[in-house]
């Protein structure tokens, strides 16, 4: 089954966590970095993608699943 990925504030850098994961996939020195590969494995697995801010509250987030379109309600 597809993880949700996160990426989260990690050591002063940045990490990709799968979701329900208790390690961090991959840690990189910029957030920017972090989204990249986090985008490419939720791509991969079509998951959602779960970006979290430095306070580690969820700022954004994006779908690559199977999404209903037009979206209900």
């Amino acid at each position: 089954m597809a993880k949700n990925q996160h990426v989260v504030p990690h050591d002063n850098q940045w990490a990709v966590v799968g979701e329900g994961n208790s390690k961090a996939t991959a840690v990189y020195s910029t957030q920017q970095e972090a989204i990249q590969r986090a985008k490419e494995i939720a791509q991969n697995q079509q998951s959602e993608l779960l970006i979290h801010g430095t306070n580690g509250q969820i700022r954004e987030r994006n779908s690559y699943g199977n999404d209903p379109f037009p979206p209900k309600g």
